[in-house]
């Protein structure tokens, strides 16, 4: 906020964005108390940790719902809004679908904060859905000490196109649609060490829909896609792995990343999230010699509106990277899957 004595919206966050998720572990323990729902129309739930559900209609039409909401990550309320919206659309771009409508979901200071800020938030939000070509439309409000705004998104997929989890074949090469370091870089900004050129380029990364690198999934006969938020790269990898019965082999000096952010880890400014998330995959981790630990902790921050990780034949996958990377998008093939049973190789 930029009006004098007003306070920043970012002084509001216990956290950083998606790095404020419930932990891996700490949500794997409290979803197995839940018996997961079965339907014969229910063609994705939560079995394989999926992006969204997804709900057939009929042979040639399914709904593709979600939602995602988080604390302030910038303090510009506009800008903050359109991440949050850009973030809770990645969902259905993640499932193959395209977005029809949103409802907002809110969450606001009402005695501290002014209406006119809220305003804004909501104006970023509807932003990315006229940018999108979906309607933001109502939703929900509540008083609450700190802010959170995000969307619940319903989209639609044709049944035999669903992107899951559980898609990663045996030679498959991997591409990674957006830099790695969110995390870290939010992180940075409440801790006042970010540089101008760190913030805007992970502004930059958040607030670009994953709209073009789904197109480019979809054109590569994908089989498995996620996106990479709260849990990083090797939090949503590993669920892939499993869900898939495969294992992926990860090359950190093809993984790209915001500029800077390695100083800012190897400085110690790293989120709580990104430590729970390595922490977390550990288990299933296998690193060879010249990985660093701080290698692993970029690999495993926690993304706000991070980019898509899916798996394609590897002619297929450089040319999705190709098309991408002509159209701006800083992708790359970042490794490669291979037989196994859920676990993860990363070498220098």
């Amino acid at each position: 906020m930029d009006q004098a004595g007003a306070r920043r919206l970012t002084e509001f966050s216990h956290g950083a964005g998606c790095g404020c998720k419930i932990g891996p572990g700490k949500l794997a323990e409290i979803l197995a108390t839940i018996t997961p729902a079965t339907h014969p129309d229910l063609l994705v739930g939560t079995e394989t940790g999926d992006d969204a559900a997804v709900w057939r209609l009929d042979a040639d039409r399914a709904l593709v719902a979600t939602t995602d909401f988080f604390t302030p990550v910038v303090d510009d309320p506009r800008t903050w809004g359109r991440i949050a919206a850009t973030n809770a659309v990645s969902d259905v771009y993640a499932m193959g679908g395209r977005p029809l409508f949103a409802l907002n979901i809110v969450a606001w200071p009402s005695e501290v904060l002014p209406p006119d800020v809220l305003g804004e938030v909501l104006a970023g939000g509807a932003d990315v859905g006229r940018d999108c070509g979906f309607a933001v439309v109502g939703g929900h409000s509540i008083d609450d000490p700190e802010p959170k705004y995000g969307l619940a998104v319903v989209g639609e997929v044709h049944p035999e196109r669903i992107l899951t989890n559980a898609g990663l074949r045996p030679g498959d090469a991997l591409v990674l649609t957006k830099p790695l370091g969110v995390g870290i870089a939010t992180t940075a900004v409440k801790a006042g060490t970010a540089t101008a050129e760190l913030l805007d380029a992970a502004v930059t990364a958040m607030c670009t829909p994953n709209a073009a690198a789904a197109d480019a999934a979809r054109t590569a006969r994908a089989g498995g896609c996620t996106d990479v938020t709260g849990f990083g790269l090797l939090g949503h990898l590993r669920k892939m792995a499993a869900a898939s019965g495969v294992d992926a082999v990860v090359e950190t000096g093809a993984v790209p990343l915001l500029p800077g952010v390695r100083a800012q880890a190897d400085a110690g400014v790293v989120p709580g999230g990104t430590r729970r998330n390595r922490d977390w995959v550990t288990e299933a981790l296998d690193t060879a010699p010249g990985v660093t630990d701080t290698d692993v902790l970029l690999l495993a921050d926690a993304q706000t509106s991070g980019g898509l990780l899916f798996g394609a034949e590897p002619a297929r996958a450089a040319a999705a990277v190709s098309q991408l990377r002509e159209e701006g998008v800083q992708a790359a093939v970042i490794g490669s899957v291979e037989a196994g049973a859920g676990r993860i190789r990363v070498r220098p």
